[in-house]
């Protein structure tokens, strides 16, 4: 959740201890892959720019021996970088360090490494920028932009568990205000920042801000498949926090595949994105099945055909993961033991789902229900037109044979390529379970296999796949974290930010005099200035109407509130204010925004930089010329000061009692015609009443109704 990031936000910075990174000297086995994967980043980074310099030497020589000196040279960069990128790919195939010590009997799952990136020093540019831009000095944001910094360094070695999940969304949160802060649109602020891929290890470098939020958002979903992957999934507990973690991970590649266009690198391209996608959800389809089975199912025809349909599913999307994977931009940059592992479960799951049907058709029990294998045969194949539901004992065991033997074939092909892949005969627990399930099914054929057995094998159709619980990738949340923007001390963002420009703060000195200020405000977060009464001090010293008030008596008043600045504005014989003034029509204070929304729902009005209304009913409405500001023009919630005697002010009945209404802008204003003393006590002038005069006793009239307000007895502004 984003706070402080309007009008309406308190002067809150304080949100309790920085949550911090993971030592990144810490000696675990996922620290030294990180460390390697560093290592390896910055190799390739130093090769990938001897091998350009290379190739421009080989394009700028003439001469014959330099070309081919260069050549030689070329040949011996690419090697180098070939050496790199296979040693970075056994890094990006190391799935074992992400799992449970538990986990000997799970398929283990395939997590992403974090994204690398390079420091930055952002403390001469934002002081500059603060400089030139919001014209404060950038040595007293010291501390904010070093906070920034050790939020940057520490977000690029999250623990992890939910605490780094955290501190990564606490980093992308606070990139929204430096975002609107520091980085116009029509501009280049001089940052530059450099992004490895996570699987080749090879720099993009951005100047936009979006790269790094995307990059951020990237290492959020891995560490969410870190986090699923090291669950124990041993446990019915450890299995729901896979799945949730997998599901959160597949959302978040589903939203930057949809919001994250132009990527600069193969890791960030929709089609990677998708495939992740898909891999993830098809790793959240196996704990699913992994749950269904956990501790023995029961041996029935019913529970054994769902199992099998389960399991159906898993590989049906682990095919369609792999298909993915030979999308020709994803093949030859996926790691090669990625695109065998899912090809092995594909060919493994797809093994379990015929050895389920073959438990289906078996004699557990000294009766068979027949009448639930006829009610449950249509369902279970995609084609089952040549086969009919088997109705006696021989007739299901030779289609329980028949799957028994699909299973074995499919078991084969599983472990031929398990065996291709160096990567994967790394992997013990994974060999060990392909192992088991290959016994598992040899010992079952073994049982129904007899001498005296002279039918042919027949052919048996796939299960056709059904899953009892259908998952859907989890939006991510963004809310889950609250951060205070850490440049709060420039004022509210929604107008104190890179888009808007003002002049240069300037002081004006006002002296109560008999006369008073001359000058009315209104809103808060800033206070604007309403209107500015002519031939008074307020318009004498400089004050113009649309100014925003920034100081009051050298103290700033970005965040306070409208009553705040009325106290010490009454309070103050001699005033000291500081003002600027905003620069182009881009520069609407949020306040009048919703006013100006809720008077275009109405239909009909419109709202200027004083917050006045002129109504646009009818077009007779608007052909007539604008009057002279009377009392009703006095825009609500503003608060005015004047001379302390006027020949067109009516009397006032009394001191007003109870508290100050608010009006729709959130600022307190007073009822209509009331005035404000120089106590801060409010009266209540006589209306009056309107009459068919000509033109020249209007303006006259018009004239002592404003002076009536604006220029009552107390003393306004």
């Amino acid at each position: 959740m984003l706070e402080n990031g309007g009008s309406e936000n308190k002067d809150t910075h304080d949100t309790g201890p920085r949550r911090k990174g993971c030592d990144p000297l810490a000696q675990t086995v996922r620290g030294k892959l990180q460390n390697r994967r560093q290592k390896l980043n910055g190799q390739i980074n130093k090769e990938m720019r001897m091998r350009a310099g290379a190739e421009n030497l080989f394009k700028a020589a003439s001469n014959r021996k330099i070309k081919e000196q260069v050549a030689m040279e070329l040949s011996f960069v690419n090697s180098n970088l070939q050496l790199l990128k296979e040693e970075l790919a056994e890094i990006n195939s190391e799935v074992e360090a992400y799992q449970n010590d538990t986990f000997l009997r799970s398929v283990p799952l395939i997590p992403l490494g974090l994204k690398e990136t390079k420091d930055i020093d952002v403390k001469l540019v934002f002081q500059d920028y603060i400089l030139e831009h919001y014209s404060e000095d950038g040595a007293n944001y010291e501390q904010e932009i070093q906070e920034f910094m050790d939020i940057r360094q520490a977000m690029r070695t999250p623990k992890r568990n939910a605490e780094g999940v955290d501190l990564l969304f606490e980093y992308y949160n606070q990139l929204y205000f430096i975002e609107n802060r520091f980085f116009p649109a029509d501009r280049h602020t001089g940052i530059y920042l450099t992004w490895y891929d996570a699987l080749t290890g090879i720099p993009s470098v951005q100047r936009s801000i979006a790269f790094e939020k995307g990059s951020v958002l990237f290492n959020v979903c891995s560490l969410f498949t870190q986090i699923g992957a090291r669950q124990d999934r041993s446990m019915p507990e450890g299995i729901q926090e896979a799945i949730a973690n997998l599901q959160c991970a597949a959302g978040g590649f589903g939203y930057l595949a949809a919001n994250f266009s132009h990527a600069p690198s193969m890791d960030m391209s929709t089609p990677v994105l998708l495939m992740l996608e898909a891999l993830m959800m098809g790793q959240v389809q196996e704990c699913i099945f992994e749950r269904r089975v956990l501790g023995g199912i029961a041996e029935d025809i019913q529970t054994s055909f769902e199992i099998a349909q389960e399991a159906a599913v898993v590989s049906e999307a682990y095919s369609k993961v792999h298909q993915l994977m030979m999308h020709p931009k994803v093949k030859d940059y996926v790691p090669y033991s990625w695109i065998s592992l899912v090809l092995v479960k594909s060919q493994h799951f797809k093994a379990s789902s015929h050895y389920y049907a073959a438990m289906g058709y078996s004699d557990r029990h000294s009766t068979y229900d027949q009448a639930t294998l006829e009610r449950v045969f249509p369902t279970v194949y995609d084609e089952h037109r040549t086969l009919q539901v088997p109705r006696s004992q021989q007739e299901r065991k030779r289609l329980s044979k028949a799957h028994i033997r699909q299973a074995l074939i499919l078991h084969e092909e599983a472990l031929g390529v398990h065996r291709l892949s160096k990567m994967l005969r790394k992997i013990d627990t994974l060999q060990e379970v392909l192992r088991q399930s290959t016994d598992r099914s040899m010992n079952c054929y073994t049982e129904l296999d007899e001498e005296d057995d002279f039918f042919e094998m027949m052919d048996v159709p796939d299960i056709k796949g059904k899953a009892k619980q259908v998952p859907e990738p989890t939006a991510i949340d963004f809310t889950r974290v609250t951060v205070n923007d850490i440049f709060h001390k420039l004022g509210p963002l929604a107008i104190f930010n890179s888009r808007n420009n003002w002049s240069a703060p300037r002081m004006v000195d006002i002296q109560r005099g008999v006369e008073g200020f001359g000058f009315t405000v209104r809103g808060d977060s800033p206070v604007i200035v309403a209107s500015v009464d002519p031939g008074y001090v307020a318009s004498a010293s400089g004050v113009k109407e649309g100014d925003f008030i920034v100081g009051v008596n050298d103290r700033s008043v970005k965040w306070a509130k409208h009553g705040e600045v009325v106290k010490e504005i009454l309070s103050s014989q001699r005033l000291r204010i500081e003002l600027v003034t905003p620069l182009g029509n881009g520069v609407l204070h949020p306040q009048d925004k919703r006013r100006l929304n809720s008077s275009d729902s109405a239909g009909s009005s419109l709202t200027d930089m004083n917050g006045s209304i002129t109504s646009g009913s009818s077009s007779k409405d608007r052909r007539q010329p604008s009057p002279k500001k009377s009392a009703k023009d006095v825009p609500d919630g503003s608060r005015s000061l004047g001379r302390g005697k006027s020949p067109g002010r009516a009397k006032s009945p009394g001191r007003m009692k109870g508290p100050e209404s608010v009006n729709n802008l959130g600022s307190k204003s007073l009822p209509r015609g009331a005035t404000v003393n120089a106590n801060g006590s409010s009266g209540m002038g006589k209306k009056k009443e309107r009459g068919h005069k000509g033109k020249g006793s209007s303006e006259k009239e018009g004239v002592k109704k404003a002076r009536g307000v604006l220029n009552s007895k107390a003393g306004l502004w």
